[in-house]
């Protein structure tokens, strides 16, 4: 039977539907999930996971909740000797994987998609605490775990048939793709349970097998998923899940001469290096690694005079202060025609200003940054910011009851108006919950002031015009362009997620060309 065969006996690919947290029985699951998190999984060390078991490390760490400097659980710190370890049974369990059937590695990520479902309000508390989502922006991730795990199970069947070439009258020929190797797999924490998966479901839907090193700040949002892959039938030895220093697991592990491809997502700093130190061929290393990189936004939204100014304003506050403002794809700059500037500036000074900071746990619309270091960046730059820009509301101190050792990581939602376009507010990217707006003659203004940025991850634009939708298509330089909506919220299989520029290496996740990243090609003829 074929993959083609195979791939129609599957249904149609919906999207995973949200919780509605507005009805009262849902809230209160959600509330007694955060209680059950704490029951099963508070005060415990967690084992590193290799060659499909259990290991200790040298000396643990303690993960900390942003939102109330709770201590959580513990996990392991792996030696350089434990990470040789690690890369040579996924290197040993690559040869047997590498030749798995296509349908039953699609099998397996249906079935976890199964077992994600039944546990997503569990999910979605053990991310909350460790990273400070509130529930609708946990929620969110997590359902798109599921999509994740729907796609690449689709996507592995398509890509299992290879491509057909330009025949030959004396000769059979078929191009047909072939997995890479062992995948080093480093993500961050504000995505902890869908980015690392992503990227982990490419290289093993292609026959890859993985080494997964997860944020240290949200390791357990990471295990449970892999135990739930362990679950649904994946071979142990496919994963090997490593916790540590990145001293031990940053470049140690990019360099390792038998890491044949770097699946990252952080900042634009580690993207930058981990790219060029791969370029290096070690001592007996055999191949040049391919590296995939996601690193980040300083994402502009343009708003036209023509323009819904009610439905831009509304998009503008949910895409800037969605997890305070803790995406790469967040927007950050509004650059908006000067005769509806005054408008749309007030529209979303109200909107932000009814925005209640708050506990996660709560479900506040806005909760911490990650740790007191983000904090204390975000902070410089609004004290710098005052004094060039004119500060339209934020800028202070939060007093959240409840926040206890974590009070400093609140920050109130900022904006600041009147930014020219070479101040730092408008062209670095912040990772916080900061907005900077700026002015323009007129829409192509505004579009060339958007594009003008090292970034491009992703955009919305705002107009009524037909001609200027057709003209943003065309000219804003970005890998997701949102028209008349907000530029968060990309969805695993439609919006096929990477940016252009230094926002990485566009390689587009959750889109049809996404395991190409992960194969290599072979032609294979035969003469009849």
């Amino acid at each position: 039977m074929t993959p083609s065969t195979l791939l129609h006996g599957l249904l149609p690919f919906e999207h995973e539907p949200y919780f509605n947290f507005a009805d009262p029985a849902v809230a209160a699951a959600q509330k007694a999930a955060y209680a059950k998190a704490r029951a099963d999984y508070a005060g415990k060390t967690f084992p590193l996971l290799m060659d499909g078991k259990k290991v200790q490390g040298d000396g643990t760490f303690t993960v900390t909740n942003p939102a109330t400097g709770e201590k959580l659980w513990s996990f392991q710190n792996a030696t350089a000797a434990q990470l040789n370890e690690a890369v040579a049974a996924a290197n040993k369990a690559f040869e047997s994987w590498r030749f798995s059937d296509p349908l039953q590695r699609a099998a397996i990520f249906l079935r976890a998609a199964q077992l994600v479902r039944a546990r997503r309000m569990e999910l979605n508390a053990v991310m909350s605490l460790e990273n400070g989502k509130n529930w609708a922006e946990a929620d969110g991730e997590i359902a798109e775990c599921v999509d994740h795990f729907e796609v690449f199970a689709r996507e592995t069947l398509k890509w299992a048939e290879g491509k057909p070439v330009y025949p030959m009258s004396d000769e059979h020929v078929t191009t047909v793709y072939e997995p890479l190797g062992v995948v080093a797999v480093i993500s961050p924490w504000n995505y902890p349970s869908a980015i690392p998966l992503g990227m982990s479901l490419g290289a093993l839907a292609a026959g890859n097998t993985v080494v997964w090193k997860p944020a240290s700040e949200t390791p357990l949002s990471s295990w449970l998923l892999i135990r739930l892959l362990f679950e649904a039938g994946l071979p142990r030895d496919t994963i090997q899940f490593l916790t540590g220093a990145d001293d031990v697991l940053g470049d140690p592990l990019v360099d390792h001469k038998d890491i044949r491809m770097v699946a990252f997502t952080g900042s634009r700093e580690i993207g930058c290096r981990i790219y060029e130190r791969a370029a290096k061929v070690q001592p007996g290393q055999k191949f040049l690694k391919r590296v995939i990189a996601e690193m980040g936004g300083k994402d502009p939204t343009v708003v036209c005079a023509d323009a819904d100014l009610d439905a831009a304003a509304a998009g503008i506050v949910a895409a800037t202060y969605g997890y305070s403002g803790q995406k790469c794809s967040a927007c950050s700059r509004v650059v908006a025609e000067e005769s509806i500037y005054d408008a749309l500036l007030e529209k979303v000074k109200t909107l932000t200003e009814a925005l209640k900071l708050g506990l996660p746990e709560d479900n506040a619309a806005v909760g911490p940054v990650i740790h007191a270091g983000s904090a204390n960046r975000i902070r410089q730059y609004i004290e710098n910011g005052k004094k060039t820009a004119r500060l339209v509301t934020g800028g202070t101190e939060a007093q959240v009851q409840g926040s206890g050792e974590a009070q400093a990581n609140y920050i109130p939602p900022t904006i600041f108006a009147d930014v020219d376009a070479k101040d730092p507010l408008f062209q670095e990217e912040i990772f916080g919950p900061v907005l900077a707006f700026a002015k323009a003659k007129d829409w192509r203004h505004a579009i060339d002031l958007a594009n003008d940025s090292d970034y491009g991850l992703t955009a919305a634009f705002y107009s009524r015009d037909p001609h200027k939708l057709a003209e943003a298509r065309r000219l804003m330089h970005v890998g997701n362009l949102y028209l008349n909506r907000k530029c968060t919220g990309a969805l695993s299989g439609t919006h096929a997620f990477g940016g252009y520029g230094m926002s990485g290496t566009n390689a587009k996740v959750g889109g049809p060309d996404y395991l190409f990243w992960f194969l290599q090609t072979k032609t294979v003829a035969q003469k009849y």
